[in-house]
């Protein structure tokens, strides 16, 4: 039986269950598999790449199921047209991320669409409610790609009672099973937004070998940092930071991250070359602490019915058990 929620119910969706943005890797594919499977397919406009964005929403065109469009907030306000590009395609909600949502959130709603909005603490949430935010994403420091500094498990009640009942909460970092949404629900939120266990799907736009690697990893095997960001040259405003799998290039260069700005040239050089070789043993693989709970690479679909139906387990189980002690 599916888990009804009022994040379900806003989004008109049967799962509460949400594909994270992540940038070129959540393409229309995976987008298009896990709204047809009854969760939210958010598509990764990411840094903001004009081209690529009217292609993808262009393949999403008369999808008779909801979805949605992501952003990282600070990168669209240096090219706030690519949201005209993400609204023709008439996305149920938009969703922004590290950054003030505000300048946007009037043609997001005159549009017609719902505003999600991804939180790392409850001053952040607070900004988005007062901007308009229809949806708090409650992003914990387990999260692969960037974060900041709050865990999931403490972050996401916090968030819940932040918002009082107002909007719904959703959680994310360090969940890629049916338990960590029961566990979320149990913690208030209304669903769970999934970004590494998409990663290792069949639908993901993601090398095979990165795909693997994330299968391979065990708990622990990620780390968060500025390496990555200082390898392609890409730095990020305080308080984010991108949390990867560990690799060769993580391992020499964390602890000597001056050094590393030192010789940024060479390395970000070397860097590119290796991820377009798919080196991955310099390359990133963004992935989240969730990645020893991931060990196959199955169709999106299957992704979502497992989680949904483990949850709903879960919980049942738990029903029985408060209704057996009574």
């Amino acid at each position: 039986m599916p888990i009804a929620t009022p994040l379900t119910t806003l989004l008109g969706i049967q799962h509460p269950i949400l594909l994270a943005p992540m940038d070129v890797l959540a393409g229309s594919r995976l987008v298009t598999a896990v709204s047809r499977a009854g969760g939210f397919g958010i598509l990764g406009g990411g840094y903001g790449e004009g081209a690529w964005l009217e292609q993808e929403t262009a393949k999403l065109a008369g999808l008779s199921v909801p979805f949605g469009i992501g952003f990282i907030t600070w990168s669209l306000a240096k090219r706030p047209e690519l949201l005209d590009i993400a609204l023709a395609a008439k996305p149920s909600a938009i969703m922004l991320s590290f950054g003030d949502p505000a300048p946007f959130v009037p043609r997001i709603k005159s549009a017609g669409a719902s505003l999600i909005c991804q939180v790392q603490d409850q001053a952040m949430a607070q900004q988005a409610l007062d901007a308009g935010a229809d949806v708090l994403i409650a992003q914990g420091t387990e999260a692969g790609g960037h974060g900041a500094s709050r865990t999931t498990i403490d972050l996401v009640p916090a968030i819940v009672d932040l918002a009082a009942g107002r909007v719904p909460v959703v959680a994310a970092g360090g969940i890629a099973d049916g338990r960590g949404l029961a566990a979320m629900m149990m913690l208030g939120a209304s669903g769970v937004l999934l970004g590494t266990r998409f990663y290792a799907s069949q639908e993901a736009d993601g090398a095979d070998e990165a795909k693997r690697r994330i299968c391979a990893a065990d708990s622990g095997s990620t780390v968060r940092g500025i390496v990555f960001d200082l390898s392609r040259n890409n730095i990020w405003p305080a308080p984010f930071t991108g949390r990867c799998l560990v690799n060769d290039h993580a391992r020499r260069w964390i602890g000597r991250e001056v050094e590393l700005m030192q010789n940024v040239a060479s390395v970000a050089a070397d860097y590119a070359a290796a991820k377009a070789a798919g080196n991955f043993d310099v390359a990133a693989v963004i992935a989240g602490e969730a990645v020893g709970l991931i060990h196959d690479i199955p169709p999106a679909a299957e992704i979502v019915e497992r989680i949904a139906t483990e949850a709903e387990q879960h919980l049942a189980g738990r029903r029985n058990s408060i209704v057996s002690a009574a």
